[in-house]
């Protein structure tokens, strides 16, 4: 029997490669300066998403990603691996959202999308690392929750077995279903892209992308519905105002500080044991390490 399966997915700026023009003058992120990528980890949870579709026939995996227009980049991502279709809340009203309104736009999407047996998220965002918002959503849903996952084991007879990776070793536990699961780096790393669904999706866009574009795919969305990305505002999922955006967002930054580390002084040394030993020794005295 087939899985409903749902990933949560979100583009991010690339802080891995972190430039110059990284920070505006002000101490924000300038994400103009940064590519725009899958966030790492969640690309971790497609992969364990994949293998439950793989494993088990008749299954559907579809992508949830709440950003900008441009994110929905990140469901023909999700296409091109494997996904079969995805939906991109958009709407300015979501700007500034912290994690409690981020997982509040996001568990009222999966009450509208309605049939799921299993949430898949990556542990956490390279552009915030709160790993906050898998399980808020769980908990806004009700659903048990399972974090820090590297492997699912099984999903059989209305529960879910998972490998959990741990600071000091693994752990094995079970959930029923449904049930939300946030997943590790540690975890495979996603599939490449498949040629031939990139073919099949490549036209695969929104309803805003696709009034844009100066070339007239309404006749070939119509004709492959397979192609349309759904795009939900706020007044699509139903949702109370008060909790969204800056409004619905009780955390407040206090002060942001650009701190650019430069090298002072540098020291030659070979493989030699000794020169290694004299090396630590010189770091622990010096409070750099220990």
């Amino acid at each position: 029997m087939g899985l409903k399966i749902i990933v949560l997915a979100k583009q991010v700026p690339d802080t891995r490669n972190v430039g110059k023009d990284a920070m505006k003058a002000d101490g924000t992120v300038n994400r103009a300066a940064l590519p725009a990528i899958f966030n790492p980890e969640d690309l971790n949870a497609l992969e364990q998403a994949l293998r439950l579709k793989d494993r088990y026939k008749g299954s559907e995996l579809t992508i949830l990603t709440m950003g900008p227009g441009r994110a929905a980049d990140v469901i023909r991502e999700g296409l091109y691996r494997g996904a079969d279709k995805g939906y991109l809340l958009t709407d300015r009203a979501f700007a500034g959202s912290d994690t409690l309104a981020t997982s509040y736009a996001i568990s009222c999407a999966i009450k509208k999308i309605k049939s799921y047996d299993i949430i898949i998220a990556g542990r956490q965002a390279i552009d915030g690392d709160t790993a906050q918002v898998g399980p808020q959503v769980a908990e806004k849903l009700n659903l048990p929750q399972i974090t820090y996952a590297e492997k699912i084991n099984a999903a059989d007879n209305g529960k879910i077995s998972v490998l959990r990776r741990l600071e000091r070793g693994v752990e094995t536990v079970e959930a029923p279903l449904p049930c939300l699961i946030t997943v590790n780096a540690s975890a495979p790393d996603c599939r490449p892209r498949n040629a031939k669904r990139v073919m099949k999706y490549k036209h695969a866009k929104t309803i805003t992308e696709t009034q844009d574009q100066s070339v007239d795919y309404i006749d070939l969305s119509a004709d492959r519905p397979y192609l349309k990305i759904e795009e939900w505002s706020v007044n699509d999922i139903e949702t109370d105002m008060q909790w969204l955006g800056l409004t619905g967002s009780p955390t407040k930054v206090k002060k942001i500080e650009n701190v650019v580390f430069q090298a002072k002084e540098s020291k030659l040394i070979s493989n030699s044991e000794n020169e290694l030993e004299e090396l630590i020794v010189e770091l622990i005295e010096n409070h750099t390490i220990g």
